[in-house]
């Protein structure tokens, strides 16, 4: 009986040990493990890698459907298009062609202001590798990868108006160098399209590029702009069984034009020698779209700050942003210093004085100006009544003349009240 209870004295013993180490074993390995959970629980999921995981999603679906569009036959996205909106209508070439029209007068086509290419020919150190690469137009690639040299080549001399020493930007040439603006942006690339559907090919089409940035005449000083405008529209006279052409300018390209019939009938040196009957001889019609006649209002706000509607469109997204000096760049000084640059600016000045535009006391849009019943008529309004909220008897006080103001003393005020800066003397101070 002692051994018996001795053995089991010594059995208690060992299971109290045993139990000890266990819980031992126990709290060393909570003492191990505790800071790896810690460290685990701790990496939470953070914006970073929302952010990461939604770009690399909007990636892979990007490249997927890429990759869906140009392995699908080209019929299927037409059918789409019409299961939508119904039976897709033939393009004005199309319906040209069925009609039986066919290639008849050539075809002159004039670009606007800042619709045509311009590429490098010469450039400083900073522009190599952009031998005949585009400096405007196209994808506007190099004014994000080396803006400050992109503006100092699409700068001009201000003394002379033309290239600076050590540059020269040219237009681009042929139907490109205004088909497309930019991407996606097309500016004649349709048009040209329809020609081409009842037969225009290159012989009957030619693209008038020139360097919108100089001033009409030095496009002939530089380049001999007019010269070859006035040699292609005879060759392309002759070489089509003498059929005039028609010209078709936009823009800034109507002014441009109405200065080259001027010049290219003048005596030389500063005409073309062309005859007074030349323009009678070569040009059957002139279709102008969006000629600005009268100038462009925008152009003043333009030289005195470069502000546009793309410059707006950018304010609304970031203000204040491009008139901070990013990373030294000076967004906007640049701009304003490249853009007064460009003579051909002043040609789009308003035209015709306080007769078209008014003055600070009074404009055509306001109510000293009088509208007939005709001109009512001609507008397709016939009674006040169609004129929603509108309260005609407070528009004996409306004045749109003053367009710049500072104040609501100054903008109340009589013009004769009114100091006035000679801007001659203003433009002198500024250049100093």
């Amino acid at each position: 009986m002692s051994f018996l209870r001795r053995r089991k004295g010594t059995d208690s013993s060992k299971s109290q040990n045993l139990r000890c180490n266990i819980v031992k074993e126990d709290e060393k390995n909570n003492l191990y493990e505790s800071p790896r959970k810690e460290s685990y629980n701790s990496k939470k999921w953070s914006c970073w890698d929302s952010c990461c995981w939604f770009i690399g999603f909007v990636c892979s679906v990007w490249w997927f459907l890429l990759l869906l569009y140009n392995t699908m036959p080209a019929s299927i996205p037409q059918y789409v298009t019409e299961a939508i909106t119904g039976p897709l209508t033939d393009p004005p070439g199309v319906k040209l062609r069925k009609e039986g029209l066919t290639v008849n007068h050539p075809v002159v086509f004039v670009p606007g202001i800042v619709t045509g290419g311009l590429e490098l020919w010469e450039g400083h150190q900073c522009a190599e590798g952009l031998f005949r690469k585009r400096l405007w137009g196209g994808s506007f690639g190099e004014l994000y990868k080396r803006p400050l040299c992109w503006a100092q080549h699409m700068s001009l001399d201000n003394e002379t108006g033309l290239d600076p020493p050590g540059i020269r930007v040219r237009p681009v040439s042929g139907l490109v160098a205004a088909d497309y603006f930019a991407a996606g942006y097309f500016v004649w690339a349709v048009l040209i399209a329809n020609l081409a559907q009842i037969g225009y090919e290159e012989k009957t089409m030619y693209m008038a590029a020139y360097d919108w940035r100089l001033s009409f005449q030095n496009t002939e000083v530089r380049d001999q702009t007019l010269s070859r405008i006035k040699s292609n529209i005879e060759l392309m006279v002759a070489t089509n069984g003498g059929k005039k052409v028609v010209v078709i300018p936009h823009s800034m390209g109507v002014l441009y034009f109405l200065h080259f019939m001027k010049w290219v009938e003048a005596p030389p040196p500063m005409g073309g020698g062309g005859g007074s009957e030349w323009c009678a001889k070569h040009i059957k019609a002139v279709m102008n779209i969006g000629g600005p006649f009268l100038g462009v209002p925008k152009s003043v706000s333009g030289l005195f700050s470069v502000e546009a509607r793309d410059i707006a469109i950018a304010r609304t997204f970031a203000p204040g942003f491009l008139d901070k000096d990013v990373f030294g760049l000076q967004t906007f000084q640049h701009l304003m210093r490249m853009t007064r640059t460009w003579d051909s600016t002043m040609s789009m000045i308003p035209k015709g004085g306080e007769t078209i535009w008014g003055g600070l006391d009074w404009s055509p849009e306001g109510s000293s100006f009088n509208c007939g019943a005709k001109t009512l008529r001609n507008n397709s309004i016939n009674n006040t009544d169609q004129i929603p909220n509108i309260n005609l008897a407070n528009m004996k006080n409306v004045n749109y003349g003053r367009i710049i103001s500072f104040g609501k003393d100054v903008a109340e005020a009589h013009s004769s009240k009114i100091e006035r800066v000679d801007l001659l003397v203003l433009s002198k101070l500024s250049l100093s």
